[in-house]
């Protein structure tokens, strides 16, 4: 996907909806979540709906920016977040954040490789968690696109780089199975991820992309790999 760059003007209405604080979401810093519209996957378990099928949004960089400067010194950190974020041109926006002194994570499905790659080139990353969606026999299936290419690229990107990240996959036990998993945590130890792996659970809600119910299979966490250290969220 081509970023976006018509709507880099801060004034453009592009991010969805903002969470104001949060202490999950960027391990041991006090954040807000900025939660960009549109999205260039459908995965059909994503509950975000709303947002990966807005086409525009309720705020402007500008007004997070004066959202930002009533947090100095009373939160750490801002989380971009999705949709995907990285489907933006960031620099402007992220260029800002790091004046007013906050740190920046990046949630992630690392498909827009030359963005992520210009991001930490100029140091504005200081934490990424990128979406490892699927095996690659199974990431069209999984994501309805064809970008498994570009999220390869950005993965090696990121082993390579000095920017902390971690990988993580979503699960819904009827899509991807421990053989899966398996394949994806081989995956990454052969390419030199070092890192916790962590594995979302499905989270089912009254709404999301496929409209999934709750699985029928169960993942077989006892025949998962040990080549990492495996967190379940």
């Amino acid at each position: 996907m081509s970023i976006d760059r018509e709507n880099n003007s801060l004034n453009a209405k592009v991010i969805y909806d903002l969470t104001s604080f949060t202490h999950l979401d960027y391990p041991n810093h006090l954040s807000c979540i900025v939660w960009f519209s549109g999205c260039n996957m459908r995965c059909d378990y994503c509950y975000n709906k709303d947002i990966v099928f807005a086409k525009d949004g309720k705020y402007s960089y500008n007004d997070i920016l004066d959202f930002l400067k009533t947090r100095v010194n009373l939160l750490e950190a801002v989380v971009l977040s999705g949709g995907e974020a990285s489907s933006y041109d960031l620099v402007p926006f992220c260029q800002k954040i790091k004046q007013l002194g906050f740190k920046i994570k990046l949630d992630t499905n690392g498909t827009n490789f030359l963005h992520i790659k210009e991001l930490i080139d100029l140091n504005l990353l200081d934490y990424v968690a990128l979406d490892y969606k699927a095996p690659e026999a199974k990431f069209t299936q999984i994501t309805h696109s064809n970008k498994f290419d570009e999220f390869s690229k950005t993965l090696d990107l990121l082993i390579n780089s000095n920017v902390e990240f971690e990988a993580r996959t979503t699960v819904h036990a009827d899509l991807l199975s421990s053989d899966d998993i398996n394949e994806i945590i081989i995956d990454l130890k052969n390419r030199g991820y070092k890192n916790s792996y962590f594995i979302q659970e499905f989270l089912e809600t009254e709404k999301n992309i496929g409209d999934l119910k709750r699985a029928k299979n169960k993942l077989d966490k006892s025949s998962l790999r040990s080549d990492l250290e495996v967190i379940f969220r």
